[in-house]
């Protein structure tokens, strides 16, 4: 009897580098499918932003073209959650005699749950072959020498990248044309909320993804190091949301890398060292999900920061997610984050600080609303950084470490470019002043039409420090 393969795709949307494609296709006489499953009930529990269902849904058409080009059909549907899913998937496996099934893991609780309850079900119908793909080292395999995962950043890296010069990271090629019939399907809208898509910011589709990783690692890596703060000049590789729902995998990223910097890991200060830097802090925060899954339940790593009593104050939380805070800088980033989807890096530590130390309000709904508004939304990213910026995570900034805002748009946005991109109601104002504003509109006798600032920063950081401290004394 022929063997019937099929593959799940999830957060894996590509056939180049692709591990449980890869494997699924190594038999030439196996008639090979692929099925992707859309459940858009879950995804408005998880808060998944409306552009990244977009974005998925358009990558998931390049996919579909992609696989056919390979004779290899896709099986659409949707269904409300993962729990209907799994049912679906058991169903559509027993009606078409499945003997295989492929997919490549995800980490997060409910994902694996998801998992394990597809592989007892399917466990005497069919082999099930899962795979490490989203990640260049798999969690738990660089731990210390205890067995146990690491707390601190630095010394896993040293670990990881220890353990990164003896492991097989190669690149895999796409499947080879399948000798069998394929029809197309066809991708019907997703049953969820519509908001528009910068297609030029965010090509889809694999090709896009590479060709956006070849230019930066030829032409902008060397400056990374320089660059990657300063949110008026495009100092990033802008490749995240394609890592996110899988268009790129690591591999890939480190190989093309090490392709043009073939130095990197022995050049520690160059700009090709400190793009892989992120990469790993990528790996470590979903490496902390596996070993403490408390991180996918909205719980702290570091348990006395949840006896701080948080600010209730709404409309602080409304003038920061509209960008309405009276501080420059941070109402520039929220406002191209509402407005595109994504946000530089040093941004989100920026309004992270600001949303949690200086109007004290607790950092899960900062999480929430980045992850409902975020193209490149994923859940270990995207709690890790929140957790650093509230004190609360592992390796996180001491709570008595505050950012101040002002001081923080000076450094890195010195003459306001990226500010007046986003304010068009501070064009007027000169450099000098770009960052006070309402003191150079009073010196005038103008009035701007932008807010003045919520807090004075001065007092907030004392109210905050005070916060947390009282919080470590009631903790014990």
């Amino acid at each position: 009897m022929t063997a019937t393969h099929v593959v799940w795709f999830r957060n894996d949307l590509r056939i180049t580098d692709n591990r449980a494609l890869h494997a699924a296709c190594q038999d030439p006489q196996a008639k090979v499918i692929a099925v992707y499953i859309a459940t858009p009930e879950q995804w408005k529990q998880h808060d998944m932003a409306p552009r990244q269902a977009a974005f998925i849904h358009q990558n998931l058409q390049c996919l579909v073209h992609a696989l056919a080009g390979k004779n290899i059909p896709l099986f659409y549907h949707q269904c409300t959650d993962f729990t209907a899913s799994a049912k679906w998937l058991v169903d559509f496996c027993q009606k078409n005699e499945v003997t295989d099934l492929f997919y490549n893991r995800q980490y997060e609780l409910n994902e694996r749950r998801r998992d394990d309850a597809v592989t007892e079900l399917l466990a005497e119908v069919c082999g099930i072959h899962s795979f490490d793909d989203a990640l260049l080292l798999p969690p738990g395999s660089v731990v210390t020498g205890s067995g146990e995962m690491y707390k601190v950043f630095t010394p896993f890296r040293n670990a990881f990248l220890q353990r990164l010069t003896h492991s097989d990271v190669r690149s895999l090629p796409a499947p080879k044309t399948r000798d069998q019939a394929c029809e197309m399907s066809e991708i019907k809208p997703f049953d969820y909320s519509q908001q528009g898509l910068d297609s030029v910011l965010f090509p889809a589709g694999e090709e896009a993804a590479l060709q956006r990783l070849r230019v930066f690692c030829r032409e902008h890596v060397q400056d990374y190091a320089q660059q990657r703060d300063i949110p008026a000049v495009d100092g990033t590789s802008v490749l995240s949301p394609y890592l996110a729902v899988g268009v790129l995998s690591p591999r890939q990223c480190l190989n093309r890398l090490l392709a043009e910097c073939p130095d990197t890991l022995e050049d520690g200060e160059s700009g090709a060292f400190v793009w892989l830097n992120e990469l790993v802090w990528r790996e470590f925060y979903r490496h902390l999900l596996v070993a403490h899954p408390k991180l996918c339940r909205h719980k702290p790593f570091i348990a006395w920061t949840d006896h701080v009593h948080w600010s209730g104050d709404i409309e602080h939380l409304t003038a920061w997610q509209q960008g309405k805070t009276g501080y420059p800088i941070v109402d520039a980033a929220m406002r191209q984050l509402n407005h595109t989807g994504w946000m530089h890096n040093r941004l989100r530590m920026i309004v992270a600080s600001f949303l949690v130390k200086d109007l004290l309000i607790n950092w899960r709904a900062g999480e929430r609303y980045f992850m409902s508004q975020l193209i490149d939304g994923d859940l270990a990213a995207n709690n890790g950084g929140w957790q650093w910026a509230a004190s609360s995570g592992t390796d996180a900034a001491p709570y008595f470490r505050i950012f101040n805002p002002t001081t923080q748009g000076e450094r890195f946005d010195k003459k306001g470019d990226f500010i007046r991109r986003w304010l068009p109601e501070l064009a007027d104002v000169p450099d000098s002043d770009i960052h006070h504003p309402h003191q150079w509109a009073m010196k005038q006798c103008r009035v701007l039409d932008y807010p003045q600032p919520l807090v004075d920063h001065a007092l907030a950081r004392k109210q905050t420090l005070q916060a947390f401290e009282d919080a470590k004394r009631r903790a014990g």
